[in-house]
């Protein structure tokens, strides 16, 4: 068994020292055009496949220059990686040189292929004399073998500090599950928490290039985002907010002119920010997220895209009780192409378990305490036809041990999703996972009277926690165990973690014990 280096390592995301410099080959260097570190925003990994994963980084001299670029000039920068079997780099397996492009804000994506399955990889960069931080990464296995991964979502910059990106950092996952929410483009105290907020974000609603760029460069500035990107490698999918809150489709939910252009903007940020492989890069407005990636015969990842194909949502949005137009069956979420897509991948799915990762709430949760209905209009609620179809295809599909790993709520959920939430004697075809937000709405609290009142006229519920947090899951081909992670704090630092639930799904069961 591989040993795992010291955290110190990852966790001090100063370790670029360790070990010699990157080659670049003979002859005089060329005069230095980065007068300072350039590194400024963190590297990353993501995308793993059974023999290679993206490796990212982002140049910023400036990360909050006011016209989006980092304070960066107006031309390409070379920048040289390594990656290798050991923490200090005394075996390099690969290396090379990409164009850090001014026009795509000096992002880099190097995509690699041609590795060990199964196999524990650090990398990191050069530019123009500066050394980046180390990164971890690895490759998916081949062979059948336990996975760890988290899953975390929704960290509104201006609500708390990260220190749950800290935390799960400090758990030293094989595998990040990233489902949306990752930046919110409000203006400054444009949402604000219960509690207040700890920070500013830069200034305005984004809706320019410069606006969503800058407001990304915000938040991967945060030493404790940069540590969980360093420790692991991840896989991502927006939300809402990553454009604008609740928007569907081509329909904007603000009166802000040229919602197109705005989505291109914000796809185009998003790309440049993020460990994609070029099958995400958008095409003006539109842009691929949803994918399928395996782990060994273990896992298979399903991503899904909540917010590109979907109608409308029904009845003005909101929590709505008596909206006949959330039942009607021509509506959809998925859109049709992406739900047959999602539908023949677990039909023709080998794998032991099957994770579908997607952003809003898919169990029924009735917010109405005694007779009658209130349902969320943005989440599945908003599209029960839709849901049941789905869910339905879930049974019918024949894929092994379908568990549902959901954001946006900005609290914890377990759930069993059944065919009729209504009826108790419906059958269980699938479990959901929800995590909290890792910032999201500020400090926490624990209503239990509330809580106790929604789990009973919810009874396919099991668990709900208000407190801040994200899930970890230990998987096996026997079981799935999850641990419900969560924080008391997040308005100041060093709050530990604590797991507030655990809960284990055996194969086979699609049911929650």
């Amino acid at each position: 068994m591989e040993q795992k280096p010291s955290r110190r390592v990852f966790l001090s995301v100063a370790a670029a020292g360790a070990g010699g410099l990157l080659l670049t080959g003979a002859g005089q260097a060329p005069a230095r055009i980065l007068a300072r570190d350039p590194f400024t925003l963190g590297i990353a990994s993501g995308d793993p496949s059974k023999d290679g994963f993206v490796l990212w980084t982002r140049l910023a001299l400036d990360p909050l220059g006011p016209d989006g670029r980092g304070g960066m000039p107006a031309r390409d920068v070379d920048v040289e990686w390594q990656l290798a079997t050991d923490e200090r780099f005394a075996k390099v397996v690969r290396s090379g040189v990409e164009s850090a492009r001014w026009k795509q804000a000096h992002s880099v994506h190097v995509e690699l292929e041609g590795l060990q399955p199964g196999r524990e990889y650090f990398y990191r960069f050069r530019a123009d004399g500066h050394l980046s931080p180390v990164g971890r990464t690895r490759t998916a296995p081949e062979a059948l073998s336990p996975l760890t991964f988290a899953v975390a979502a929704c960290a509104h910059y201006e609500h708390g500090y990260y220190t749950a990106y800290r935390r799960l950092a400090q758990q030293d996952p094989d595998l990040v599950v990233h489902l949306g929410d990752y930046m919110y483009e409000y203006a400054p105290q444009g949402y604000t928490a219960l509690g207040g907020s700890v920070r500013r974000h830069t200034t305005g609603k984004c809706a320019t290039l410069a606006d969503y760029r800058m407001r990304h460069a915000q938040y991967k500035s945060d030493a404790d985002l940069q540590a969980a990107h360093a420790v692991a490698p991840w896989l991502v999918a927006f939300d809402d907010h990553e454009i604008e809150n609740n928007w569907a489709g081509d329909v904007s939910s603000t009166d802000l002119p040229d919602f197109a252009r705005r989505r291109a903007n914000a796809f185009q940020a998003y790309y440049e920010n993020m460990p994609l492989r070029r099958a995400s890069l958008p095409g003006g407005a539109s842009m691929r997220i949803h994918r399928r990636v395996d782990w060994g015969p273990l896992a298979r990842f399903h991503l899904l895209d909540t917010r590109q194909f979907r109608d409308d949502q029904a009845c003005e949005d909101g929590l709505r009780s008596g909206c006949d137009d959330r039942l009607a069956s021509r509506r959809t979420l998925l859109g049709e192409d992406q739900r047959r897509w999602l539908l023949d991948g677990l039909a023709a799915s080998d794998a032991r378990w099957n994770l579908v990762g997607q952003q809003i709430l898919m169990a029924q949760r009735d917010s109405k305490i005694g007779p009658g209905t209130e349902v969320n209009m943005d989440s599945w609620d908003g599209y029960a036809a839709e849901r049941t179809r789905l869910l339905t295809g879930f049974r019918d599909s024949g894929a092994a041990n379908p568990v549902v790993l959901t954001g946006d709520a900005h609290m914890h959920h377990a759930a069993d999703l059944k065919l009729d939430f209504d009826d108790p004697d419906s059958p269980r075809v699938a479990v959901e996972l929800v995590t909290s937000s890792i910032a999201s709405d500020g400090d926490g609290y624990r209503d239990k009277g509330r809580v106790a009142e929604t789990l009973a006229e919810n009874p396919h519920i099991s668990y709900l926690d208000q407190r801040r947090g994200y899930i970890v899951c230990r998987l096996t081909p026997e079981e799935l165990q999850a641990d419900f992670r969560t924080l008391d704090y997040i308005s100041r630092r060093g709050a530990p973690a604590k797991t507030g639930a655990r809960f284990t799904i055996p194969a086979g069961e699609s049911s929650l014990i």
